[in-house]
């Protein structure tokens, strides 16, 4: 990048903004997944999928650095990572442990 060329941040800074989003509508994509399965009756396989979505996230907020996570950070990052892991985790064993056909 050239001395005189200011940030992207500063030169457009709508842009920067969405593409700093991108992990959070990755996730938010294939949670979309999981509820249109849930939507055509294979909730199982949507839960499953959502779960997986959580626990995506939280390991995105793991590994990204802050200026790249977005909306991901919450809180501090290890509150983040365990939350959302928990509740990814709990949703993904819960609907496989629940009987059915």
């Amino acid at each position: 990048m050239s001395e005189g060329r200011p940030p992207l941040y500063v030169r457009r800074p709508f842009l920067a903004g969405l593409l700093r989003q991108l992990p959070l509508v990755a996730v938010l994509l294939v949670v979309e997944v999981g509820l249109a399965l849930v939507v055509v009756e294979r909730w199982r396989l949507g839960l499953v999928v959502m779960g997986l979505a959580l626990i995506g996230a939280a390991l995105l907020r793991l590994f990204l650095p802050v200026r790249r996570v977005g909306f991901l950070a919450v809180r501090s990052r290890l509150t983040d990572v365990l939350l959302t892991s928990g509740a990814g985790l709990a949703l993904t064993v819960i609907a496989v442990a629940i009987p059915g056909p």
